[in-house]
């Protein structure tokens, strides 16, 4: 079986359509849809049933990718990484959100990284949860840490940790809101107050309305930037009203440099995610990272 063919059909298998693997090939989508025909003449058998809006994967297609599927990612590692002179060496491709993968995960896998031969390569890259998982499903990740569960059996979630959100503003708007006033009239209290968010769509700010005042935020962010350690930076400065996990900002709290606001009795919590392709966790070095984030994970509450 020609190999381009296999790859051909995992990347569709993967991605769900036809149009998103040709894009992630970087072939078109006719070659796409050519070299799937070839493949399904010489099996004799559909891989695919074609829909409206991207293709469904048959019984045969599905048993075809999941047999398939690892043994193609080892032999694209071989190819991308060479046979270099320590072959013994993995590289492990790990991808998330930029804040958590750099505070959390990336310290906790460092300590595998060593000379006693069991350690590994390690290459981290950041972006949102559709980015990371489509990376994944196209076989540029080995190990993705999302906010979300993936759907389908392409992919397969653990769940990682919980984050507990944090309303937090620096000192000043403190005083200004005044320590009942937010108890009292809740979400109201807040209105016109500026706001610093990571998305003019106040993902983090939008979801705690929604959890703790049951009602949705007035207004716009004033302050916009894309990454919650600029987030903090900008509260802590007096930008604005912030909602941050509690690990991110634990330290500025106990510094006094931005103060939580609120301090419900049931906090918003979010659910972090680690992700691998199905099949995948018979690398020893992704069972090992995969296994070492979680084991990690349980000191990080």
């Amino acid at each position: 079986m020609d190999l381009a063919l296999l790859r051909t059909f995992i990347t569709v298998h993967r991605a769900g359509s036809f149009t998103r693997a040709a894009a992630l090939l970087g072939l078109s989508q006719p070659a796409v849809t050519a070299q799937i025909r070839t493949l399904e003449r010489q099996l004799g058998r559909p891989l695919f049933l074609r829909q409206a809006r991207g293709v469904t994967p048959t019984t045969i297609g599905d048993e075809l990718a999941h047999k398939a599927a690892p043994h193609l990612d080892a032999l694209v590692e071989i190819t991308e990484t060479g046979l270099d002179e320590d072959s013994s060496v993995r590289t492990l491709h790990l991808a998330g959100p930029p804040e958590f993968t750099a505070e959390r995960a990336l310290p906790a896998l460092t300590e595998l990284i060593g000379d006693d031969g069991q350690g590994f390569a390690l290459r981290a890259s950041f972006g949102n949860t559709e980015e990371t998982l489509e990376g994944l499903a196209a076989g540029h990740h080995d190990l993705a840490i999302t906010t979300a569960r993936p759907r389908g059996a392409l992919l397969t979630a653990s769940a990682l940790c919980d984050e507990e959100h944090v309303l937090v503003a620096a000192p000043r708007w403190a005083a200004h809101i005044g320590p009942g006033k937010l108890r009292r009239k809740g979400a109201h209290a807040l209105e016109g107050l500026p706001v610093v968010e990571v998305h003019e769509s106040l993902p983090l700010v939008a979801r705690y309305w929604a959890y703790v005042f049951d009602s949705r935020p007035a207004g716009s962010g004033t302050v916009v930037v894309p990454d919650l350690r600029a987030v903090l930076a900008c509260a802590a400065a007096g930008a604005g009203l912030a909602v941050l996990p509690r690990y991110l900002c634990s330290a500025a709290l106990d510094a006094g440099d931005v103060v939580a606001l609120l301090d419900p009795a049931v906090p918003p919590l979010r659910t972090y995610f680690l992700v691998v392709r199905t099949g995948t966790l018979a690398m020893p070095h992704i069972a090992r990272a995969h296994e070492w984030l979680l084991r990690a994970a349980t000191e990080w509450g």
